[in-house]
């Protein structure tokens, strides 16, 4: 006999999750928590969001060459291992003279999944020579939401997009958030996106935008329409 789904499972206390997010990073899911704070009705964002370590979802191998495609074979997978509501992102830096790079590399461009001190040194090293004019450069997101049961072309799977431009400093500046955000000042502010606060980030980030934009899509998912 298999076990049943996760989402048909009697929580061990509190409400059942509802929507998981297809990471293991708490800051992306701290994030996500703050977005959706009061605009879901009826939705309890801190036991009821969850992340794919909390509903034993599996590791999604991000084959795409996309921020949309990696996103949406998150999505879709976690989806269809937890019977839940799934949302991912994929999202990078895109620095001009790189030509978009990092890109969807940006959590590995050192070699090391997820070392972002390492991911530091090696883009400000690379970038040591060229001039403060050309040293813009902007955090991408594809974020996507995946109903199980979808499909590719079954109306049931959305992806949205944000960005937050900015340009790259010198040195990191910053305790706060995490990835790149100690290098990137966006553009009509004095403070990197680590020397803001979740508030202040979460109004102009890229993640915050896409999320946003699909937040109506998450609305009619939880709603069962």
């Amino acid at each position: 006999m298999t076990d049943a789904p996760f989402a048909s499972r009697p929580a061990a206390e509190g409400p059942a999750p509802r929507l998981v997010l297809a990471t293991h990073n708490k800051g992306k899911l701290r994030e996500l928590r703050e977005l959706l704070r009061g605009q879901v009705p009826g939705l309890d964002v801190d036991t009821q969001v969850v992340d794919a370590g909390a509903v034993d979802a599996p590791d999604v191998a991000e084959t795409g060459v996309t921020f949309a495609e990696n996103s949406l074979l998150k999505a879709r997978a976690v989806a269809e291992a937890t019977g839940l509501v799934a949302i991912a992102d994929d999202s990078g830096l895109a620095v001009d003279v790189l030509g978009g790079a990092p890109g969807i590399f940006s959590a590995r461009w050192s070699g090391r999944h997820g070392d972002d001190a390492a991911n530091l040194q090696l883009l400000l090293a690379q970038l040591a020579d060229v001039p403060d004019e050309y040293r813009g450069a902007a955090f991408v997101c594809a974020a996507a939401l995946a109903v199980p049961g979808s499909s590719p072309d079954g109306g049931r799977e959305v992806v949205e997009y944000g960005q937050l431009e900015g340009t790259l400093l010198r040195v990191p500046r910053g305790e706060g958030g995490f990835g790149y955000d100690p290098v990137l000042q966006p553009s009509g502010l004095d403070r990197s996106c680590a020397e803001l606060s979740s508030e202040e980030k979460n109004a102009i980030s890229h993640r915050g935008h896409a999320f946003r934009a699909l937040l109506p899509a998450i609305v009619e998912a939880l709603s069962g329409k």
